[in-house]
């Protein structure tokens, strides 16, 4: 199975960050603006991109469309971001600026039936469902919405089986409580997910510090990882990751 390695570009107020465990007040700033960096990952020879609206992902209305159309007009990169998205409208916008696939995350938790008409109505090859899970004491991995704050009652294997089942391709999953912590991904969580749903091409997301544990998440079975901190605080070179 191939494996894609993602690197990650969170935009907030139109500069790179990162938050710490999805915590607004927790951000770091980098000095590269979006497309400037972008740009820097195809050149040393990023094929996919993960691009993140977090405004919009907390506020609505996604507002990378100049930049997703720079991306488009100007690189090679396919592209899949998200943030924000509510509406048909702003899936399909999205992909007509240039988005090969838009990212579906709190939404497809909360209302999973529009989701699931999304995927027979763009394909599942145009959408990517993030499911952001942390493990409770029972052991269970739960579902947190409204900025981490909430448990939807749906669990991750629970609403995972019932995307999968409605021909759902490609998986996001992060650990909440390994984002931007840099202490290794979770391999025992995503190494079940691949067992128990083989047809899924599972992202893993969170944690990540090194070239092993990018071997490691596909050792695991992911069809790919999501780089954010570890690249942008140079512990990590994108040449090291695609060698894996």
């Amino acid at each position: 199975m191939s494996f894609t390695v993602y690197p990650a570009i969170d935009v907030r107020d139109g500069r790179v960050v990162r938050l710490r465990q999805g915590d607004y007040a927790q951000e770091t700033r980098y000095d590269d603006d979006p497309f400037t960096l972008a740009l820097r990952h195809a050149e040393q020879g990023a094929q996919w991109l993960h691009l993140v609206d977090l405004d919009a992902a907390r506020d609505g209305g996604y507002r990378l469309m100049p930049l997703l159309r720079s991306l488009s007009d100007n690189t090679s990169l396919h592209v899949q971001t998200g943030g924000g998205v509510r509406s048909d409208a702003d899936v399909e916008a999205i992909l007509e600026a240039g988005a090969q696939r838009v990212v579906i995350g709190s939404l497809a938790v909360r209302e999973p039936e529009r989701v699931t008409a999304w995927l027979r109505m763009f394909g599942p090859e145009h959408l990517t469902i993030a499911l952001d899970t942390r493990q409770g004491d029972d052991g269970e991995w739960r579902l947190p919405v409204h900025g981490w704050t909430e448990s939807s009652a749906r669990t991750l294997f629970d609403l995972a089986a019932s995307y999968a089942d409605a021909g759902l391709r490609h998986l996001l999953c992060t650990d909440i409580s390994r984002d931007g912590m840099l202490s290794g991904p979770s391999l025992d969580l995503y190494g079940e997910l691949c067992r128990r749903f083989p047809q899924l091409q599972v992202q893993a997301s969170g944690g990540i510090r090194d070239a092993s544990d990018v071997s490691a998440a596909r050792a695991a079975g992911c069809a790919g990882a999501v780089l954010g901190k570890s690249l942008l605080d140079g512990r990590l070179s994108l040449a090291d990751a695609l060698r894996c």
